[in-house]
């Protein structure tokens, strides 16, 4: 297991556009893959891009059955998506809380598409075609926004919705 260091918000390689990944079924795609899930699973999150951990590629990994971080949300199919694409099917939105790995100890709310097509390949050059809905298109939208240098606060409206976890759960909890 290989847990790597993720970087934090205000390492300039976040903000920086990932670059295509061109060959498949390699040594060292198959090692950045597990990289990425042993992280994720590690830190408990949800999702995590090659950009976080200092690697600029177009590859992320997703998905959990249940998340301590996340206790409401529904299953996501743990997925490793390479050169992902999305397309937007709705125009309807959602507001809901979102957190990071490279933002830790915050959480914010932004507004996602509620219903989303994503393709990509798998790192062994398998075509991924699917429909995604609620929390699982919230994690792919928010994970891929990293392959372009995006993090979430970066989409917020409100900055009054943005604050330390510890702080909104506190308030949350009436205290």
């Amino acid at each position: 297991m290989t847990v790597r260091a993720v970087l934090k918000m205000g390492d300039p390689r976040l903000l920086a556009m990932a670059q295509p990944v061109a060959d498949f079924a390699t040594a060292e795609l198959d090692a950045l893959v597990t990289d990425l899930m042993d992280t994720m699973l590690a830190e408990e999150g949800a999702g995590l891009a090659a950009p976080q951990i200092g690697v600029g590629l177009r590859v992320v990994v997703f998905g959990f059955e249940s998340n301590a971080r996340y206790p409401d949300a529904e299953a996501v199919p743990q997925t490793v998506l390479v050169n992902p694409l999305i397309e937007h099917l709705s125009e309807e939105r959602d507001d809901g809380w979102e957190g990071c790995l490279s933002v830790p100890g915050l959480r914010g709310v932004v507004s996602r598409t509620t219903h989303i097509r994503y393709r990509g390949f798998d790192q062994y050059g398998t075509a991924i075609d699917r429909e995604a809905h609620g929390f699982h298109a919230r994690v792919v939208q928010h994970e891929c926004d990293h392959l372009d240098g995006i993090l979430y606060p970066q989409r917020m409206t409100d900055m009054r919705l943005f604050g330390f976890t510890e702080e909104l759960e506190r308030l949350a909890g009436g205290s």
